[in-house]
């Protein structure tokens, strides 16, 4: 038995660590977080120094009952989760836990950290250890607890103003603000009109292109001219200016050096993976995370690839940066090593988490001897950081601009620029990518001919281009965390989850990879701008962030801190709750007037969605509803689209004696023929669908029902039927998986019984109420470990960017059938019942 236990987050990491440390450690994993706050009011007390009840995460309760069990047989504990506040969290919660079930009684323990996995990395680790930092569990206790008090808080009165089931976050919400108010601009931008001039050049050498830049003496600038006349006028003036040639007044070459970009932080691997792969913020990190955990690599054998991905510095290490400079000289020439190490410096005033920017662990192992060890993903994304810290230490890329003045009369003048690569230094490497490129980078790449002053250069032709100013582009994922750095707003960790938490939450969603909010998404957004402007501005949450910090560092004590945001912000939360209206929280738009009613036209946010409605509530007759049609906004719909929707349900004709109508329900478009209703196809449009595609929808729904019962047992409510995924079980109360070996015409009732006994509830209330049957609560455990960890959900109090933490927040009922593992219980009592019947 090893003397000694390491405790890491992930299976993958522990299996590599434990090739590297031998038989004296033993390694395993907590799998990320293994107590969380009780999912429930209460469990951080405001009111007793925000005092904070865990539990142990339900799903990770085997894993800790492993490490316990390891740590009663080990001489020494060394607690090496990853190097940022959620690890060192990680470490002080296990560390809480073994000191409470008395095992640190004559045992050492140890914290470990290190920024890569690597032989040795991991044993200068182990051979320095320190004690937990009490500083930076203080500071993600902070943020836990804040996060849970917004969420505990100020969802309830999103329930209540806007609507059921939504949630806010101290975080998310400012970073919604920040998509709402971007698409609050494009609504409101007004394009304006502008021309353009060129002179298409005819040098004997080489043609190209020159612009306007001086037009009737003055400089031509972006409005200069605005419409079409005008852009004839100035046409013609230049044409009878210049007659059949340009004439070069100046000539300037200048030589600049562009320097390399720095190594990669979290932020900068997102924003460039996303622009340079395609990848998501949560794709990129889960990449990364696979690379520093570790790979097989031949020979090698299994080796963490990079170095931590969640990091804000950009910072390389002596030894980094060492190798990083033999590579760069073996393969690219010494001419291509600078004299001296390139330093970069943080523009992070609070840098933290790793100490290190992202990089290979060893530059030694290019992206060309690892491919055929890494699935796409990952080659594609060592590639980059390879790449872009390789490129960090060389030589400036050297460049020559030259830029040509050319004049068509006294009066005109055009200018025409190239820019060409004299010593392409690191740009041999990598070239950071762009949203947008400036004038000067569009003419990189292009080269003019040789011309002097007083030079005469033919002219082919002017032309003028129309064109009109665009408004701002909706956020990427890229320009997102891009905007979300700037502003302060969130540090490495958490960038993914915001993004995650967002469009789980249909509060926004990607239209041709750009964000734009929902509906729902605006209401909050905008309901929280108008009515907690302060917990929702950039500068605040940013200020915040800074407080943490400086908790993490030691300079701030966490309660004070925690006093200073609750006092406010609970009186806030009970003074919006009784003053708010809920019409104006939802954001109702008053469209106009019904032509055929005369009443007045409006649309809302209701339980289900976005509606349009006329007339009013206490109008003695009922208001008339209709939902809006997909792809449109509340926010932007008018009149004239709004009042075609009441057309709906239509009257196509009748079938068999019964009308065959078309309607939008909660689920959808449908047809509908007496009591059976069949839902439309993407393809159909329920404005415009005719009888024969109703028909031919209604039919194909009526025979599915005739085919849908496969087996029934007589004086049971236990059925054999076809659905949407293949046959199952049910009984109206469960439903049951049916095992893929055999035929579902087959099954006896005592199989279908045993099925059904470990089968799911059935969800009551459809789609939106999403009941489940209540469950039996389970006995009373002997361990105590063993509690209901999670008993009601809590998307609303944020979790850190864990993956345990993630799924703590989950409605979970106990069974004391629950003895067994599930399939073979089925498994065995699906057996019994047929050797049963076999006997008969």
């Amino acid at each position: 038995m090893a003397k000694n236990l390491l405790i890491v987050e992930s299976p993958a990491k522990a299996k590599t660590i434990n090739k590297y440390l031998g038989k004296d450690f033993h390694v395993l994993a907590s799998y990320g977080h293994v107590r969380d706050l009780v999912p429930k009011e209460g469990a951080v007390d405001p009111d007793n120094g925000f005092a904070m009840r865990y539990d142990l995460i339900e799903k990770n309760l085997k894993h800790v009952e492993a490490i316990a069990k390891a740590a009663k047989v080990a001489e020494a504990i060394y607690l090496a989760t990853d190097p940022d506040r959620e690890g060192e969290a990680i470490s002080w919660h296990i560390s809480e836990i073994l000191k409470e079930r008395g095992l640190l009684k004559d045992r050492a323990l140890h914290r470990v950290v290190f920024t890569e996995i690597t032989p040795r990395a991991i044993k200068a680790a182990v051979e320095n250890p320190r004690q937990v930092a009490g500083d930076l569990v203080d500071a993600q206790q902070a943020r836990r607890a804040l996060d849970y008090l917004v969420g505990f808080n100020l969802s309830p009165v999103l329930w209540r103003k806007v609507q059921r089931g939504l949630s806010a976050g101290r975080v998310q919400s400012p970073a919604l603000r920040m998509i709402v108010e971007r698409e609050e601009e494009i609504e409101a931008f007004v394009p304006r009109e502008y021309w353009s001039v060129e002179a298409e050049m005819n040098h004997p050498q080489q043609g190209f292109t020159a612009r306007l830049v001086k037009l009737d003496g003055k400089k031509f600038e972006q409005f200069t001219l605005t419409n079409t006349e005008d852009a004839q006028a100035a046409r013609e003036r230049l044409v009878k200016a210049a007659g059949d040639a340009l004439r070069v007044t100046d000539v300037v070459s200048k030589e600049r050096k562009r320097r390399p970009a720095p190594p990669f932080i979290t932020s900068t691997l997102q924003q460039e993976a996303a622009r340079k792969l395609g990848f998501t913020t949560s794709r990129t990190m889960r990449v990364a995370q696979k690379l520093y955990e570790g790979m097989a690599i031949g020979e090698e054998g299994t080796v963490g690839l990079i170095s931590y991905m969640r990091t804000d510095s950009v910072s390389l290490s002596v030894d980094a940066v060492s190798e990083i400079r033999d590579v760069i000289a073996r393969d690219f020439g010494t001419q291509a090593v600078p004299d001296k190490p390139v330093e970069y410096k943080s523009k992070s005033k609070n840098a933290q988490e790793a100490h290190e920017a992202i990089r290979p662990t060893s530059a030694l192992r290019t992206p060309a001897s690892v491919a055929k060890y890494l699935d796409d993903d990952g080659r594609r994304l060592y590639e980059l950081i390879w790449k872009r810290t390789v490129a960090c230490q060389m030589v400036p890329a050297t460049l020559n601009t030259v830029s040509v003045e050319l004049a068509a009369g006294s009066d005109h003048g055009f200018r025409a620029s190239g820019t060409t690569v004299v010593d392409p230094g690191f740009l041999a490497v990598y070239e950071e990518g762009k949203d947008q490129k400036t004038a000067d980078e569009d003419d990189e790449g292009r080269k003019l001919p040789p011309m002097k002053t007083g030079q005469a250069v033919p002219l082919g032709s002017i032309h003028t281009d129309q064109h009109f100013t665009e408004p701002p582009p909706r956020f990427s994922e890229a320009s997102l965390v891009k905007a979300l750095e700037e502003h302060g707003i969130g540090r490495p960790s958490t960038y993914a989850s915001i993004i995650q938490v967002l469009q789980g939450r249909e509060y926004v969603y990607l239209d041709n990879r750009r964000f734009r909010p929902s509906d729902v998404g605006r209401a909050v957004a905008n309901f929280l701008t108008s009515h907690f402007t302060q917990y929702v501005d950039y500068d605040f949450t940013a200020k915040l962030e800074d407080e943490l910090d400086s908790v993490a560092a030691g300079e701030t004590a966490w309660i004070p801190l925690m006093e200073r945001f609750w006092k406010p912000f609970k009186t806030t939360v009970d003074e919006k709750s009784e003053t708010v209206d809920r019409t104006e929280a939802t954001g109702a738009r008053q469209l106009g007037t019904d032509p055929k009613s005369g009443k007045p036209v409006s649309v809302r946010l209701g339980r289900y969605g976005p509606y349009a409605q006329i007339g009013h509530m206490d109008d003695e007759e009922k208001p008339k509803f209709a939902s809006l049609r997909p792809g449109t906004s509340m926010h932007t719909i008018t009149l004239e689209e709004a009042l075609p929707l009441f057309d709906l349900p239509r009257t196509l004709g009748e079938m068999d004696g019964k009308p065959v109508t078309v309607a939008i329900g909660r689920f959808g478009p449908f047809a509908k023929r007496g009591d059976t209703y069949a839902s439309l196809g993407k393809e159909d449009d329920p404005y415009k669908i005719g009888f024969e595609r109703a028909v031919e929808l209604i039919r194909a729904k009526e025979e599915m029902i005739a085919n849908r019962t496969i087996k029934t047992f007589e004086g049971t409510d236990i059925q054999v039927l076809n659905g949407r995924y293949g046959p199952y079980i049910t009984d109206g109360e469960k439903n049951g998986k049916i095992p893929k070996d055999r035929d579902p015409a087959s099954l006896t009732q005592a199989e279908c019984e045993a099925l059904l006994a470990e089968g799911k509830p059935v969800r009551k209330g459809g789609r939106f109420g999403k009941k489940k049957v209540a469950a039996k609560k389970a006995p009373a455990k002997k361990a105590p470990a063993k509690k209901a960890a999670v008993k009601k959900a809590s998307e609303m109090a944020e979790a850190p960017a864990k993956k345990a933490t993630k799924k703590a927040v989950k409605k979970t009922a106990k069974k004391a059938t629950k003895k067994a593992p599930a399939k073979k219980t089925a498994k065995k009592a699906v057996k019994k019942a047929a050797a049963g019947k076999a006997s008969e």
